[in-house]
C-alpha cells in the first residue's frame, strides 16, 4: 500500500455490448445500456444510457444515437470513450466518489485480439483511469456464480451476453479450452426482426424486437408453463398501413432455433477439446449458464436434452459477470490471471 493509497478509488466494468454495469465498493452503482447520444454539431455527449436507449430509432440529422461496442468489442473509439468518462460521472452523483486516481478492472471477451484490448485500454485511460486491469469474460462470470477458479476441479461455463457467447473449460485458474462466437443476444434480436418480416410481413424496429425477446423468448416450442402473448405493433411491408398481432413464445423458439443450434454446435466443439479429467468434472458439476441470453425459457432444458450433461442458470444471469469483476477487483494480487 502506497502513501496516498487512500487517494486511489477503485472500479469494476462488465463493459458490455447490450449493458454495462459499474461496481464499486461491492455495490452495482451504474447498470445502463451500452448506447450514447451524441450531438452532431458540437460532438458532445448528448444522452447516455436508458435516456440514449428511448432516443434510439427516433432522432434527427442533429442527434446520433450509437451503440459503441459491437460483437464485445469496441467499435466506436470516440463514443466509447464518451460512454465510459459519463458512466464514472454518473457515479459521483450516487456516492461519495472522485476519481483523484482510479484504478479500473474491465472485463473482455476471451477471443479478444491485442488491438482490440489496446483499444479498451487506451479508451479507460482516457477516461480517467489510472491502472486498467482486464479479465476474460467468462472467468469473471465463473467467479460471480460462486466457483472457485483456483481449484483443480474442471468447469465449464457458457456466458451469452449481447455481442459474443464465451464458452470455457476454467481449472487451476486458467482457461483450458474456449471458444468466443459473435452469434448472441444482439442476434437473437435480428432472427426476431427477420422472423417478422417474414412470417408476418411486418416490419418492426430493433426495440420491438429486444420487448418481444425479453417478454416471450423461449428455446423450446413447448413449455410447462408459457408465458402469454405479447401484442407487437408496426407497419404492413406491402401497404404501410398498421397492423397489431400476438407474437407466441413458440414462434420466437422457431425464430431463435438456427442461433441457437450453433451455441449448440460450438459447445460440442469445446467438450471435444477437453481433456478427459476434466470432462469427467464438467458432466459431475454440470455446465452453468450466464449472461441475458440466458434467459430464454427451456434453453437449459434444451440444451441439457442435447448434451447429456445437466446445464444450471446462474441465480443472477445478468450481472454475475459484473459480480465477478468486482470480486477480481478486491483481490488483484491472488489472482494472477489478470491482464493489465
Amino acid at each position: 500500500m502506497g502513501l496516498f493509497s487512500f487517494l486511489t478509488q477503485e472500479i469494476a466494468i462488465d463493459l458490455g455490448t447490450a449493458n454495462t454495469i459499474i461496481i464499486h465498493n461491492d455495490k452495482i452503482v451504474v447498470d445502463e445500456p451500452s448506447i450514447v447520444a451524441i450531438d452532431v454539431s458540437t460532438g458532445k455527449l448528448f444522452a447516455l444510457g436508458e435516456k440514449a436507449r428511448q432516443m434510439h430509432g427516433k432522432t434527427h440529422d442533429n442527434i446520433k444515437v450509437i451503440r459503441p461496442l459491437r460483437d464485445g468489442v469496441i467499435a466506436d473509439f470516440n463514443a466509447a470513450e464518451l460512454m465510459i468518462r459519463g458512466m464514472i460521472k454518473m457515479i459521483s452523483g450516487k456516492t461519495k466518489f472522485a476519481a483523484q486516481s482510479l484504478r479500473m478492472i474491465v472485463c473482455i471477451p476471451s477471443g479478444s485480439t491485442e488491438v482490440e484490448m489496446r483499444a479498451v485500454r487506451d479508451s479507460s485511460e482516457h477516461a480517467g483511469a489510472r491502472e486498467v486491469y482486464m479479465i476474460y469474460e467468462p472467468m469473471a462470470g465463473a467467479m460471480g456464480i460462486g466457483l472457485d477458479v483456483l481449484a483443480p476441479d474442471g468447469n465449464m461455463i457458457v456466458d451469452i451476453g449481447g455481442g459474443t457467447t464465451e464458452i470455457a473449460v476454467i481449472a487451476l485458474g486458467g482457461i483450458v479450452c474456449n471458444e468466443s462466437m459473435r452469434i448472441a443476444g444482439d442476434e437473437f434480436t435480428l432472427d426476431i426482426q427477420a422472423y417478422m418480416r417474414h412470417q408476418h410481413n411486418i416490419k418492426i424496429g430493433e426495440r420491438s424486437a429486444e420487448d418481444i425477446k425479453i417478454h416471450v423468448g423461449a428455446a423450446l416450442p413447448v413449455l410447462d408453463s408459457p408465458p402469454q402473448d405479447y401484442v407487437v405493433r408496426g407497419p404492413n411491408q406491402m401497404t404501410a398501413l398498421p397492423i397489431e398481432l400476438p407474437v407466441s413464445y413458440s414462434e420466437v423458439a422457431h425464430a431463435l432455433d438456427k442461433s441457437l443450434s450453433k451455441i449448440e454446435t460450438a459447445i460440442l466443439s469445446v467438450l471435444e477439446r477437453t481433456p478427459p479429467e476434466l470432462y469427467a468434472d464438467i458432466v459431475n458439476n454440470g455446465i452453468y449458464l450466464t449472461g441475458g441470453g440466458a434467459l430464454p425459457k427451456g434453453l437449459d432444458k434444451r440444451l441439457a436434452d442435447k448434451m447429456n450433461i445437466p446445464f444450471k442458470v446462474a441465480e443472477d444471469p445478468l450481472h454475475s459477470v459484473a459480480r465477478g469483476t468486482g470480486i477480481a477487483l478486491k483481490n488483484i494480487a491472488r489472482f494472477p490471471f489478470l491482464m493489465r
